[in-house]
């Protein structure tokens, strides 16, 4: 090979200065150094070298393919510019670092291929998906297509910004979204929209809504549909069952444009036994742990990382940058990471190893996700990491130099439980359960938490958030609007799974599209202006984001009225003059002439009522300024007579007068 002056196109892409390529008959893209590093595991961006990538060498156009399977005995490229022929176009070793690689000419954008892989753990042969795709057929066929991530993208003036609307001290409102099942196509075999049909619809109503994110299940690629995406085989590909690469860099371009963060949801947990996936990649457990005690899923059926294996943590991590990356993501919701702390998660008495001081923490996953958290916020310090996290481990959204997981923030799965749990009970037992609502405030500020009122609360028989409310009609819809208005007043910042906002009766089916018609009547379109009233509010009031994380922003005012199930509660922000305060009825009782406790007098306006006709209440309210006595109540020296309607929140402001 000629050397010639200046770049080649691959140097140029991937910016790489190639050792001595007139000496070397090869064309590879895998330095000495890159080996080192990816077999230490420190190399977080293993998609700039393996994986397939189009080039051109000394004017001849080709694919340059690379694959780890440190135990196979011969790797080939099989696809349909070959006849999937197996002995046709063999790869070649790397040393030792378990890499094939090799440059096939004439192999172009769209071609499909897979790996043969002959073991040499008793010759099996496989066929397998590139681990590294970034662009898969459409389920249920499983082959890996060539491509390129080439893409103008548009959103440069969100991007400059994004750290202030990520920020702890910001709005934070998610909507959060499966992409398949939001709106259907009816009139085209009920299909789900692609993403750039999505792209506008999505981006409109998001805006009119007043949400300020939007969290999709994964659309990582995954063979089952039923799975969401939560059986992921390919880690850096987006589902191409709505298009492209390019299509779903256009979604979330247009997001940005219109000032809307975009999280996705990624599953380093676990990962499904199909075939062509992960699983025995090479025909040993590469990517999964041998032992089954530890590699198993027993809930999910599906295999669990070794994450003690340095190639296998550099390929997660190089993941998730990939997405932050290439696809400008705002930040990453981890899945399930609960499973991942505990070996004993889910697992009987000898079904689990202890780790080697005799516990059950998995100490290998929990490094794991330090560096994941260390590497991420390095690279894009303006983004968030948010865990699912369900039992109480501590300092999960603590940093890593304090002995914490790293985390951004973590979902307060405590909370949902709990009002879930409280909401569903007849209100005439409430006064029983007081503690459900109250408890929260003892750990509330431990976290930097999100509220989430998820997808895994509206399916397997859970029924739709309506659907779980007591009474009749009338008080169901009290009760949702009254549960939402709650969530809006608490610490902590917001998550709402798509279709709550419409007050929709059944559960959520991935298979169909949300009930868009009951928008038609006029119970459910008061839910939803209600939905974006809350939205608007806590957008245009500081009191109720900026000390979302601090116990500085939130006082009670009575946590004890059990007897008449109310609570009521003072939010402030960052400026002193900044209160607000929240009353809470979970009866259907109306409490006329309600005395709430106020730090200052001067005249308190209601600024939210969800008994208000507008949301699909009775009407009940109060007048448009209220002035505070000077009749001491609750400790504070000055107090507001007000009127509690039945299952209603209510939302007071005052300022502090000049003087």
């Amino acid at each position: 090979m000629a050397k010639k002056k200046g770049r080649s196109e691959s140097d140029r892409i991937f910016g790489l200065k190639r050792e001595n390529p007139a000496k070397s008959p090869e064309t590879t893209l895998l330095t000495e150094a890159d080996l080192y590093l990816f077999n230490e595991g420190t190399d977080y961006r293993i998609y700039e070298k393996l994986g397939a990538h189009p080039l051109t060498v000394n004017g001849q156009p080709g694919t340059y393919f690379a694959v780890w399977a440190p135990d196979a005995k011969q790797v080939s490229v099989i696809g349909d510019f070959n006849g999937w022929d197996r002995t046709s176009h063999q790869l070649q070793p790397r040393g030792q670092s378990g890499i094939w690689e090799g440059f096939i000419p004439g192999v172009g954008k769209g071609t499909l291929y897979k790996y043969h892989i002959v073991s040499r753990y008793k010759g099996s042969r496989r066929e397998k998906t590139d681990p590294l795709a970034i662009y898969n057929e459409i389920s249920p066929k499983t082959a890996s297509i060539v491509w390129d991530l080439k893409y103008d993208w548009d959103d440069q003036e969100w991007l400059a910004k994004r750290g202030e609307h990520n920020a702890l001290d910001k709005p934070v409102a998610i909507y959060e979204v499966h992409l398949g099942s939001w709106r259907r196509v009816t009139k085209e075999g009920h299909r789900s929209l692609s993403y750039r049909e999505l792209a506008p619809r999505l981006t409109d109503y998001v805006q009119q809504m007043g949400f300020t994110h939007v969290e999709f299940l994964p659309v990582m690629e995954h063979p089952f549909f039923g799975s969401w995406g939560y059986q992921t085989t390919g880690y850096f590909a987006p589902t191409s069952r709505y298009g492209t690469p390019q299509d779903f860099m256009y979604l979330i371009d247009c997001l940005h444009q219109h000032g809307i963060g975009v999280i996705l949801d990624w599953v380093p947990s676990h990962f499904p036994t199909d075939d062509h996936g992960l699983g025995r990649f090479d025909g040993t457990h590469l990517y999964e742990h041998a032992d089954p005690r530890k590699g198993f899923h027993p809930d999910w059926k599906s295999y669990i990382f070794n994450y003690g294996r340095a190639e296998v943590r550099g390929f997660l991590i190089s993941s998730a940058l990939f997405w932050l990356d290439k696809y400008h993501a705002d930040g990453l919701r981890v899945d399930a990471v609960a499973s991942m702390l505990y070996l004993d998660y889910s697992r009987k008495d000898g079904e689990w190893i202890p780790n080697k001081y005799g516990g059950r923490e998995n100490l290998e996953a929990i490094d794991f996700l330090r560096r994941l958290n260390e590497a991420v916020y390095k690279s894009c310090p303006d983004v968030q990491t948010i865990a699912e996290e369900s039992t109480a481990w501590p300092m999960v959204s603590r940093p890593t130099y304090l002995g914490g997981l790293g985390f951004g923030m973590k979902w307060d799965m405590g909370w949902m439980h709990d009002t879930l749990q409280y909401m569903s009970r007849d209100p005439v037992y409430r006064k029983y359960h007081h503690n459900g609502l109250t408890f929260r405030m003892l750990y509330a500020f431990h976290e930097n938490f999100v509220l989430p009122l998820s997808h895994d609360e509206v399916v397997h028989g859970k029924g739709s958030l309506i659907g779980k409310m007591p009474g009749d009609d009338w008080q169901k819809f009290a009760n949702l609007r009254l549960l939402l208005g709650y969530m809006y007043s608490q610490p902590g910042k917001k998550l709402l799974f798509m279709g709550a906002e419409l007050g929709q009766w059944r559960e959520w089916d991935h298979d169909g599209s949300l009930d868009w018609h009951f928008l038609d009547y006029q119970r459910h379109a008061e839910v939803q202006k209600w939905v974006k009233a809350l939205n608007r509010l806590y957008r245009v009031e500081p009191a109720l984001y900026e000390l979302d994380c601090d116990p500085l922003g939130f006082e009670w005012i009575d946590a004890s009225d059990a007897l008449q199930s109310v609570i009521s509660f003072m939010r402030r922000g960052k400026s002193a003059d900044d209160i607000l305060i929240a009353i809470c009825n979970f009866t259907p009782t109306s409490h006329l002439k309600y005395r709430v406790g106020v730090p200052r007098g001067g005249f308190w306006k209601e600024l939210l009522n969800s008994d208000d006709a507008e949301y699909g209440g009775g009407g009940q309210g109060n007048p448009r300024s209220l002035r505070a006595g000077r009749i001491p109540a609750h400790g504070r020296p000055y107090s507001l007579e007000i009127n509690l309607p039945p299952l209603t929140v209510l939302y007071f402001k005052s300022r502090r007068r000049k003087t």
